[in-house]
C-alpha cells in the first residue's frame, strides 16, 4: 500500500519581546555601573580600592608583616579566596603597590625581583612565580588595632571568610599615595602628597575645622611624586585644587648637562609620562626635521636609577634646547586632579580640607571602637578578679564546697551560693588549677584590680571626650611623621620667570607668495625662488590659480571650506615649493571629508581686517577676522559662517570698500561694505543686501567695483540696503552671466 505523505512540521518563531531601553538600562546597566563605582574603581577614605584592601589583608593574615618574603604566586592564590578575579588581575594590583615598581611615594609591599617600572611603558614585570613579596613596615599603620573591632567586617563573596570593609589607617593614606580609577560615568585621579606635610595638616584640622586653603598651602604647598621632577607652582591654581578637588598643574623633567660628552641626562620625569613616550616623540621630531639640535636619544636606565640621554650636536645650547623640548615633548606634562572618593558609599569630589575632615571623622570612629573594645576586655577581667577576691577570705571554704559536691555540674551553682558570685565568676574560679589555690596566687591576681580600675577610669575619660581622642590621633600622627617621613622629592618652581618656548621666534622669516588653485592645491614659493624662475605654473589639467597672496613665512593661513568650517595652520608648517611643482594637496594636509573642499584662503599676521560672506539668498555678513583667532591653536573651527543659505562668495577686506553684487537674472547692485553692519558672531546670517523679487533668483557673482568693468557705477549704486538693483545696461552687457 502506498505510504501516506507526511505533512511538514512547521516551527513557529518565538515572538519577539519588545523591551524599552529604560528597562534594559535599569535591569542591566545600572547594577553594573554601581558595582564598578562601589566595588572597583573609586578609592575610599582609607585610600584603598577593594582590590588593594583584599590583597593587603590577605598578606596580613598570612603573617607577612613580620615574616620573611614569600612567592608572589602564593599571595595571589591566597587572595583569590577574597577576590573573585583571575590571578593576572590580582598580581597586577600587587605590582603597583611594590617598592620595585616605584608607583607609590610610600610603597606598601616590599619586593624582590622584577616588578617593572612606573616610568616605563614597555618594561614588563616578571611572572608571579619568579618574584617575592612581604608587607612594608608602614603597613603596621594600616592594620593598627584591626583586631579590636575598629572597623566592620563582612562575609567574603563565598561566605567562607570575613574581611574588613575598610582598614583602620592611622594616617591619611588617601592623600599620601597616588590613586587613579575610571568608573562608569565618573573617574578619580588623586595625586600624592608628602607624608610629613599631610600629617601636620591633619593635626591642624584636628585643632580646628575652620582651617582655610591658604593655611593648608603654608603647610603642604603642593603634591609630591615618587618620580620627583619639578612642579610649576601657581598658588592660585593650587588653591583652587585644594578648595574644589579639581584642577591641573604641570610637571617638568629634571636634567643635567654633561659637558665632557656634550649630552643632556634626564634623571627625573613627570609622573604621568614614560621614557618610551619621551624618546618616541623626540625621534619623531628629529625625523620631521623639527629637532636638528639632537643627534640621538636613548634610555640608559640601570641599577643607578632612571636616565634618558640626549646626544647634542656641536654648538647647541642645552638650556634653550630643553625649553624647546618642554614645549614639544612629554618632558613637561600636566596632572589633572579629580579628588573623587567614596564616603560611606557615596562618591564625592572633595577638596583637601574636606578629605582631611572626613578622614578625621573616620579615624575618630576607629579609635572609639578600639577604646570600647579595651574597656570591655578590662571590665570582663575586673569582673573575674572581683569574684576571685571574694574567695580570698576563705579558700578552705571554696575547696570544701567543691569536695562536698557530688556532681560536676553542681560545682558552679554551689560556688555561686557559697560566695554570692555570678556564674561567670564561679566558672573562672572552678577552672583554677589545684596548685594555684594558694593565698600568694590569689593575692597576686587580685592586686591587678586597683590597676584595672585606674585604667578603666582613664579609658572612659578619653572615650567621653572628643578632644582627648583628637589628642591621641595627633600624637599618633606625629610619631608616624617622625618614623616614616621623608624629604620632598618634587621640587617647586615658580612659573612666572620660566622661559617659554615660542616656535615662531625660532622660525626663519622671509618673503614668499602663496598660490591657491581651484582644485585645492597650494604652493608656498619664496620670493628668491620666484624671481629666479622663468617656468610657468605646473597645474593639473583644467586647474587654475584663483588666489595669489604675498606674505612672509611667519604668517598664518585660514582656509574656508564648503562645510562652513575654517581650518588653520602656520605658514611655516607648509613645505616650500617651486613654481614648477604641483604643490600640496590641501584635503590631504587638512584632513577634509570626502565631499569637502576649500573655497577661499586668507593669510594674516595680526588678524586685522574683516571677512565678507555673500549668500545666494541675497544676504551679506561682515565679521572681524579676530573672531577666528584662538589661544589654544585649534586646527579646525566649526560654524565659521552661516549655513542657512549656500555661500556665493567669501572674501577678505582690510577696510570697507565698494563692491558689485550680481544676480543670475542680470540684476546689478553696487554698494560700499560700510552699509553692512559688523557682526560679533561668526555664524551670523548677516543682513539682506539685494532683494530678489524674481522667484528662484539668487546671487551669482560678487567682485570689487574697480574690477567690475562697469562704465557707470553710479547708476548701479544704492544709498540704502536692501535694494532691488538695476538691470545691466547695453554697454555693460559683456558682464552678463547668462
Amino acid at each position: 500500500m502506498p505510504r501516506k505523505k507526511q505533512e511538514p512540521i512547521i516551527i513557529k518563531p518565538a515572538p519577539i519581546e519588545e523591551q524599552p531601553v529604560t528597562q534594559t538600562l535599569e535591569k542591566n546597566f545600572m547594577p553594573y555601573a554601581m558595582s564598578v563605582i562601589m566595588s572597583r574603581a573609586i578609592p575610599e577614605i582609607d585610600g584603598l580600592k577593594p582590590a588593594h584592601r583584599k590583597l593587603l589583608y590577605t598578606m596580613y593574615k598570612m603573617g607577612l608583616l613580620d615574616g620573611k618574603l614569600t612567592k608572589s604566586a602564593n599571595v595571589v592564590g591566597q587572595t583569590m579566596k577574597l577576590n573573585p578575579h583571575g590571578d593576572a588581575a590580582i598580581y597586577e594590583t600587587m605590582v603597583r603597590l611594590t617598592r620595585g615598581n616605584e608607583s607609590l611615594l610610600h610603597p606598601l609591599v616590599e619586593s624582590k625581583g622584577n616588578f617593572g617600572k612606573q616610568y616605563s611603558r614597555d618594561m614588563a614585570y616578571a611572572a608571579s612565580r619568579y618574584t617575592e613579596v612581604k608587607l612594608e613596615p608602614i603597613c603596621r599603620e594600616l592594620f593598627g588595632d584591626i583586631n579590636k573591632d575598629t572597623v566592620p567586617f563582612v562575609d567574603s563573596y563565598d561566605g567562607e571568610m570575613k574581611e574588613p570593609t575598610l582598614l583602620p589607617v592611622t594616617f591619611p593614606n588617601v592623600l599620601v599615595n597616588p590613586n587613579q580609577g575610571i568608573a562608569v560615568g565618573m573617574a578619580s585621579n588623586i595625586c600624592s602628597f608628602n607624608l610629613r606635610e599631610v600629617c601636620e595638616a591633619a593635626i591642624v584640622c584636628l585643632k580646628s575645622d575652620k582651617v582655610t586653603a591658604d593655611e593648608l598651602l603654608e603647610i603642604m604647598p603642593a603634591p609630591d611624586f615618587p618620580l620627583g621632577a619639578k612642579l610649576i607652582y601657581n598658588k592660585d591654581e593650587m588653591r583652587a585644587i585644594y578648595e574644589t578637588g579639581r584642577g591641573s598643574f604641570k610637571l617638568r623633567a629634571r636634567y643635567n648637562y654633561d659637558k665632557s660628552n656634550n649630552c643632556i641626562e634626564v634623571t627625573e620625569i613627570p609622573y604621568t609620562t614614560t621614557s618610551e613616550a619621551i624618546i618616541g616623540k623626540i625621534m619623531e621630531l628629529i625625523k620631521a626635521g623639527k629637532l636638528r639640535e639632537v643627534s640621538d636619544a636613548r634610555d640608559e636606565t640601570g641599577l643607578s636609577g632612571f636616565k634618558v640621554t640626549l646626544d647634542l650636536k656641536r654648538g647647541t645650547d642645552p638650556d634653550a634646547l630643553m625649553t624647546k623640548l618642554y614645549k614639544l615633548t612629554p618632558l613637561e606634562d600636566s596632572f589633572s586632579c579629580n579628588f573623587n572618593i567614596l564616603i560611606k558609599s557615596v562618591p564625592m569630589v572633595l577638596g583637601i580640607k574636606d578629605i582631611l575632615l572626613h578622614w578625621i571623622d573616620f579615624r575618630m570612629g576607629c579609635v572609639k571602637n578600639s577604646l570600647k573594645y579595651d574597656i570591655k576586655k578590662k571590665s570582663d577581667r575586673l569582673h573575674l578578679l572581683t569574684g576571685l577576691k571574694k574567695i580570698l577570705l576563705d579558700i578552705d571554704k571554696a575547696v570544701s564546697i567543691i569536695r562536698r559536691t557530688e556532681r560536676e555540674q553542681d560545682v558552679v551553682p554551689n560556688l555561686m551560693d557559697g560566695f554570692g558570685i555570678d556564674e561567670i565568676q564561679a566558672e573562672y574560679i572552678a577552672e583554677i588549677k589545684l596548685r594555684n589555690l594558694n593565698r600568694e596566687y590569689i593575692l597576686n591576681k587580685t592586686a591587678e584590680i586597683e590597676k584595672l580600675m585606674e585604667e578603666l577610669e582613664e579609658l572612659n575619660r578619653i572615650l567621653a571626650s572628643d578632644k582627648e581622642i583628637k589628642k591621641l590621633i595627633a600624637k599618633q600622627l606625629r610619631e608616624i611623621a617622625k618614623k616614616y617621613g621623608k624629604d620632598r622629592k618634587t621640587e617647586l618652581i615658580s612659573g612666572e620667570n620660566l622661559d617659554v618656548y615660542k616656535e615662531e621666534h625660532h622660525i626663519e622669516d622671509y618673503a614668499l607668495t602663496i598660490f591657491f588653485t581651484r582644485e585645492n592645491y597650494i604652493k608656498k614659493v619664496s620670493a628668491v625662488s620666484l624671481r629666479s624662475t622663468t617656468t610657468e605654473h605646473k597645474l593639473k589639467e583644467d586647474d587654475e590659480v584663483i588666489q595669489t597672496i604675498e606674505t612672509t613665512n611667519k604668517s598664518e593661513l585660514i582656509f574656508f571650506s564648503n562645510k562652513c568650517a575654517a581650518y588653520k595652520m602656520k605658514t611655516y608648517d607648509l613645505a616650500d615649493s617651486k613654481v614648477s611643482a604641483m604643490g600640496e594637496y590641501l584635503p590631504g594636509i587638512l584632513g577634509l571629508e570626502d565631499d569637502e573642499k576649500i573655497l577661499y584662503t586668507v593669510v594674516t599676521t595680526d588678524y586685522s581686517g574683516m571677512m565678507l560672506f555673500t549668500f545666494k539668498n541675497g544676504k551679506m555678513a561682515k565679521v572681524e577676522l579676530k573672531n577666528y583667532e584662538t589661544k589654544t591653536n585649534r586646527k579646525k573651527l566649526v560654524g565659521a559662517y552661516s549655513d542657512k543659505s549656500p555661500v556665493c562668495d567669501i572674501r577678505f577686506i582690510e577696510k570697507d570698500e565698494d563692491i558689485v553684487v550680481m544676480s543670475d537674472n542680470n540684476k546689478v547692485l553696487c554698494l560700499n561694505t560700510e552699509k553692512v553692519p559688523l557682526k560679533a558672531t561668526k555664524s551670523t546670517q548677516g543682513v539682506q543686501v539685494m532683494t530678489l523679487k524674481k522667484k528662484g533668483a539668487k546671487i551669482a557673482r560678487v567682485m570689487k567695483a574697480e574690477d567690475s568693468g562697469l562704465e557707470n557705477l553710479k547708476y548701479y549704486t544704492t544709498k540704502n540696503i536692501p535694494a532691488v538693483g538695476c538691470f545691466l545696461k547695453k554697454e555693460d552687457s559683456q558682464m552678463s552671466l547668462l
